[in-house]
């Protein structure tokens, strides 16, 4: 049978069965503004406690129909845009250090250590760069690349929409491992990367499965089950863990699309809890809890230790959120008019709200400095600080 992918962004709220629900595959337009949007909550009315303030912004280059991610490494900030441009900013104040033309339309990036960059495009390629711009490879795979290049330890990991992952001699380009695995009918499509720790390469997959491999050689070293496929049809049996699974240095968790979370041993892939929501968008987490943007896009917390439910703040339903971030005391994410929501850590109050350019933050925010980097899919790219 032909696998069919449902065009999901990596951000959650979607509901795929409803009554006068578009197609999958007009879902991703909702987004870039060229289909119906459900309609959203009003914002919320509340009294700011805290003061977010933008630090610095800069604009790359519109995302198109693709999700790119930007990158911290050595105090520089990378973002791409779907025209080719790779932009190096000054983390701490948006100044521009360099502009680079790959010369190719792109379509997942941006992925660096302390002297590569690497980026990706719709027809396979993955180009490395350094520092300066100069490409240093060009490695041809064997599908699109619609998300950021990891890389770790001298291998470049790279995963193509067609559910296979690439481990790439990173000063050369050459393959040195390919790892694949047999798909179900209908995928959620999404810019999923990889997770890389401490030698391991943990990936979700569709059908529900967590995957670690060795990063040097690409061998199996578990795998788990996150969630089953449930129902009769095949959308209804969609169980995709359709964003990056996190860790907090003992155990490793994810979240899948219609299934539920779970967190398992780093080392064994054992076990430990999990709870039924679905998610998109995806999770993250501080020492204690584990935060999730669920599918009506509501965020709720649970207990690292156990799983055991703290609170729920359901009051952006149909703002289409993005994937959490932790900053200081709080949890924030973005929307598809381009806020981002603040939200208490202790209880999922809300305490601040900022608007950008409002263009829909549909990658996950990334920490930065004592505060966080957005990038919306007009390019416009975020630094904001929160006391």
């Amino acid at each position: 049978m032909t696998r069919r992918a449902l065009f999901l962004p990596a951000l959650a709220g979607l509901v795929l069965i409803a009554a006068g629900c578009a197609a999958p595959g007009d879902v991703i337009d909702k987004w870039f503004g060229t289909g119906p949007v459900q309609k959203p909550a009003e914002l919320v009315v509340f009294k700011p406690t805290a003061n977010p303030k933008i630090v610095w912004q800069a604009s790359v280059g519109t995302s198109q129909r693709h999700v790119f991610s930007p990158v911290v490494i050595d105090g520089s900030v990378y973002a791409a845009a779907a025209s080719g441009q790779i932009v190096r900013l000054d983390a701490a104040n948006g100044k521009v250090l360099g502009r680079f033309e790959t010369k190719i339309p792109l379509s997942g990036g941006v992925g660096a250590d302390g002297g590569m960059v690497l980026v990706g495009s719709s027809k396979g390629e993955v180009i490395a760069l350094d520092k300066a711009g100069k490409q240093l490879w060009k490695a041809q795979l064997t599908s699109e690349v619609l998300s950021a290049p990891q890389v770790a330890q001298g291998v470049a990991v790279v995963r193509t929409g067609d559910g296979r992952i690439f481990g790439l001699d990173a000063a050369t380009g050459e393959r040195k491992w390919l790892y694949q695995r047999a798909l179900p009918p209908l995928t959620v499509r999404t810019s999923v990367s990889v997770l890389l720790y401490r030698g391991g390469v943990f990936a979700g997959f569709p059908g529900g499965r967590l995957v670690a491999l060795a990063l040097e050689t690409g061998n199996i070293g578990w795998e788990a089950t996150v969630a089953l496929p449930k129902g009769a049809t095949e959308l209804e049996r969609v169980a995709d863990v359709s964003s990056l699974p996190i860790t907090d240095g003992r155990q490793i968790c994810a979240v899948a699309f219609q299934g539920r979370a779970a967190c398992f041993d780093l080392l064994k892939g054992s076990p430990n809890w999990g709870r039924d929501v679905s998610s998109v968008a995806g999770l993250a987490n501080d020492r204690a809890n584990l935060y999730i943007s669920d599918d009506k896009s509501a965020i709720v917390a649970f207990e690292l230790t156990g799983g055991a439910s703290l609170w729920k703040q359901d009051k952006l339903y149909g703002r289409y959120i993005s994937a959490p971030v932790v900053t200081g005391n709080y949890v924030a994410v973005g929307d598809f008019q381009g806020y981002v929501h603040f939200v208490s850590r202790d209880d999922g109050s809300f305490v601040a709200r900022i608007p950008t350019d409002g263009g829909a933050i549909v990658a996950p925010p990334q920490v930065l400095n004592d505060g966080i980097l957005v990038q919306t899919v007009k390019g416009g790219v975020f630094s904001i600080a929160i006391p």
